[in-house]
Parts: structure tokens; sequence; C-alpha cells
């Protein structure tokens, strides 16, 4: 900034410049706004007066080499409701006063590329294009209510605190990118909530400290792949895909109050957010999602505590977690779309809550949506996730439906003998069914003996008392000897059934003996 000596105004500005410039040393705002607030939209095609008008090199010269402030003041370029002549170029600058303009309606494209600066706030600016790549800025990046026509590209830009951009309008720019933040860095969180965007939101390889909330925003990128790209995006806190509301200033936080409507998360586009990492929760409820082509909505190898995946219908293209891996998942049956258009593989969570009425038949019939061809992982993540938060019938259910799902791919003699293990036993799952079975077999087997002729004894000497329950009970258990099974000298029919019995009794015995042993390991 430039000495005292230098403090005199430049002869060749014009009145409203030198409005400028005198505001600017005293740190105060420079207000060109006209009384009639329909006046004052930038983004209308209503001419304003010349008396609005400031040239964008004054800008720049007042931002880059200004004058010194006055005794008493911090020196700042407050500006309300100009028109900025040309092009504002601050390339590669450094500007130390805060700049906060309002209301202002920019002739061409904001550049800002490689430049240094502490705070910058733009509120309700229409702007047609923000360069602003590897720009630095070491407190807060407002840009709350713009309207941006061909985008803004702040790739690999520092952010030192926040960077917001509430309900601002933006376009497609190069490439068909609204907004252009690959390897953006932002110290703190990333407010865009309540945003139009046409074009897609890239933020691959972004760092975020804070939260990255889209709540209540629209997405539109019809022809494109994504709507939002946040690949390889690391948030430290809380990523936000939900429904959002006004508070009357640049978006609300936190629980609506009674009578506020609420807007959803609206993305017609892909959403990709392929190994991402997010330290608290990534939230998608009271969000829609449109989809067409080869549009998805894309969460692999995602990591994060807990996912909440909670929307009023489904996607109307695939969804996919395939690598993920969670914490808790909670979901609705409503979230995910039909049979062949969700990939769970190596999907892994911890628990899984639902989010509204998720019976155990439709979540057995959301693994089978999302494995048209059999795969047994998904339903073992399942299993063990309903077995850690105590529902351990339930995990058993689901073992059950993986072992009905084999079945369907087994060869003609495989099925009929998996049939007949599921009707008998319940593939193991069913130990109460296999104790059935065994005490059905008992009777017969009691029946049998007792109304056909006793056996000669193995030893006349030695021989027990017959009993024919005793003899059913002894050939069905195969461990407990009572006596009976080998005393007598069996032939004929009463030799089969003495053989279908015992081989019958270790199936059924080694079943309930299964189902006992996963009760004790539950405990």
């Amino acid at each position: 900034m430039a000495d005292s000596g230098r403090a005199e105004l430049p002869e060749d500005l014009t009145a409203t410049e030198r409005r400028v410039w005198t505001a600017f040393g005293r740190g105060e705002a420079c207000d060109l706004r006209a009384r009639d607030s329909r006046l004052n939209d930038p983004a209308s095609d209503r001419a304003w007066p010349e008396s609005r008008t400031v040239r964008a090199e004054v800008l720049a010269r007042l931002l880059l080499d200004g004058p010194p402030s006055e005794p008493g003041r911090v020196a700042a370029l407050k500006l309300f409701g100009a028109h900025v002549a040309g092009t504002l170029n601050l390339s590669g600058g450094r500007v130390q006063p805060f700049v906060e303009l309002r209301d202002c309606r920019f002739d061409s494209q904001l550049l800002l590329p490689e430049g240094h600066f502490h705070t910058v706030r733009l509120m309700r600016c229409r702007i047609p294009r923000i360069e602003a790549a590897r720009v630095t800025v070491s407190g807060d990046l407002h840009l709350p209510s713009c309207t941006i026509p061909a985008g803004i590209r702040i790739t690999d830009a520092h952010i030192g605190t926040d960077l917001l951009l509430n309900e601002i309008r933006v376009g497609p720019g190069r490439n068909g990118q609204s907004i252009a933040a690959d390897g953006l860095t932002v110290a703190q969180d990333i407010e865009a909530e309540l945003i139009e965007s046409t074009g897609e939101i890239s933020l691959r390889s972004a760092r975020i400290g804070g939260r990255l909330s889209l709540r209540g925003s629209t997405l539109r990128n019809r022809h494109g792949r994504y709507a939002l790209n946040a690949a390889r995006v690391t948030v430290e806190h809380t990523l936000y895909l939900s429904s959002g509301w006004s508070s009357g200033s640049y978006g609300g936080s936190g629980t609506p109050p009674t009578g506020v409507q609420t807007q959803p998360f609206h993305c017609e586009g892909g959403l990709r957010l392929d190994d991402g990492r997010v330290g608290n929760a990534v939230v998608i409820d009271k969000a829609r999602f449109e989809l067409s082509g080869s549009q998805q909505v894309s969460l692999r190898r995602l990591q994060t505590p807990e996912l909440r995946f909670a929307l009023r219908e489904p996607p109307t293209g695939s969804v996919t977690l395939g690598g993920a891996r969670v914490g808790k998942l909670l979901d609705s049956v409503t979230s995910w779309p039909g049979a062949g258009l969700i990939d769970l593989t190596g999907f892994s969570y911890e628990s899984v809550t639902a989010h509204g009425a998720f019976s155990l038949a439709e979540r057995i019939a959301w693994l089978a949506k999302a494995t048209p061809e059999y795969n047994p992982e998904p339903y073992e993540r399942l299993a063990l996730a309903l077995r850690a938060g105590g529902e351990d019938a339930e995990a058993r259910d689901v073992l059950l439906a993986r072992q009905r799902r084999r079945r369907e791919t087994l060869p003609t003699a495989g099925r009929v003998w998996g049939f007949l293990q599921d009707v008998t036993v319940g593939y193991g799952y069913r130990p109460a069914r296999a104790a059935l079975w065994m005490a059905v077999l008992w009777a017969f087997g009691a029946a049998y003996f007792l109304v056909h002729k006793q056996p000669p004894p193995v030893d006349s000497q030695a021989s027990p008392q017959w009993n024919p329950a005793l003899l059913a009970l002894d050939l069905l258990l195969p461990v407990i000897d009572f006596g009976q099974s080998d005393a007598w000298r069996m032939s004929g029919a009463e030799q089969w059934v003495a053989a279908v019995i015992t081989m019958l009794g270790w199936v059924l015995a080694s079943t309930v003996a299964t189902g006992a042993s996963r009760l004790l390991r539950r405990g």
C-alpha cells in the first residue's frame, strides 16, 4: 500500500470514483444503491445510471496500491450497488484491505488466480465468471446469493476459514463445470445450501476441515455424467445432501422453525463420492435423484462412521456402494432402486437401522435385488450386522435365505437335496424344527418296534428287558448308549428301519447341536 505522500486523489477519477476512493481510506461503505430496492437487482436487465459506474481499473489501483488509511481507521473496500465497468484483474496480487461488495454488477469476469487476500465478501452480485485458481484467502471467502452464469474456478485454492456459497446461481463454464474446485483446501466449512447449479460441481481431492453442506440445493447436469463429482474428497465432519430451509439470511441450519417450508436436495445427474473420507457422517436424507443413461449414485470405497441414506423415492438409476466401509447404515425401504440397479459387492457395515418400516422380508428382498447372480457376501454381512445388534433370529433367517439363493444355482440333484434340507431342518438354521423331527422319528420308531415281533437277543444270557421306546431312542441319539441297539439281532425290514433311524438321528442331532452352539456363542 502507498505511503502518506500518495494519499491525494488521482485527477482522472469521476465523481463516483472519488466517493469510493475517499471511503476506502476511512474504511467506510460507499453505497450507490437506489432508494427503490426494485432498481438494485444486479441480475436484472434494467440499465443502471452512469452515476453508479466504477471502473474496474480504479478498484484494482485501490486494492493493490491504494492510499493509506486515515488516522484511527482501517482501510477497506466496501462498495454497494456499483456497476463495475471492465475486467477487475487482481491476478497474482497481494490485497491487504478487507473487501466487501454487495449488489454489484460486473461487466466482465473477475480474475483472482494466484492472488493473496485476507477476507473477500461478494454478496448478491452478478459476475459473469470468477477465475480464482490457486488463490489464497487467509480468512473467509463469501459469495452468497451471487449470480455467476459462466461458472467459478477455484482449483487448488486455499481458504483459511469458511467458504460460503449459499443461494448462489451458477451456470456451466469450461468443460461444462459450474464450480471447478479440484484440490480445494478449506480449513473449516463449505456452506453451499439452497444453491442452483447447472453443470458439474467438481470437488475431486478437495480437503474440508469442517462440514460440507449442500442442503436444499438443486444440481442439474442432464447431459453430463455427474452433477456432483467429489471423488477422493476428505470432509473432517459431516457431508449433508439433505433438505434445507431459508432463515431469511443465507440458509438455515438445524431444525427449521414451525411453519417454515423445507426444500429437498435435488440432483438431476450423477453423484460421485468414490474413495471419499468423511469423519462423522454422510447424510443423504430427503433427497431426490433423477438419473438417466449411465448416470448413477456412486459411493464406491466411501469410508465414514455413519451413512444415512433415507430417500422418499428411489433414484431412477443405479446405486453402487462397492467396497464402501461404514460403521452404521441407516436407510429406508424407499431408498433403493429395483433389481440389477444395486451394487453391494464388498460393502461392509457394522450395524444397520431402518428409517421407518423396513421388514426383514423387505431387507432380504433388498439383498436379492443387489445380487442378480448369487453372491453370499451381502447376506453374510447383513447377518453379522443383525447379530451384532442382538437380532440373532433375524440373522439366521438371512443366512437361511442365502442357502435358498445358493440352491437356485445348483444342478437338479443338488436342488432336490437342498429342498429336503430346507424342509426338514432349515439348512441347520431351524434347530427347533430338527428337534421336532427327532421327536416324530422317536415316536415312529417306538410304535414300529412295539407292533412288531421282538427280535432275538445277541446274548441270551445277558440281554436287557425289551423296551421298544428305549430302543428307538438309542438308535436316534448317536452319542448316548442305552444298551438296547446292540443287544438285539435285527433282520429284514427291522434292520433297515433301524439303519434309517440311526442315519437320520446323526443328521438331526448334529443340527440341534449346531443350533445350541450358536446360542452359546451368542451368549
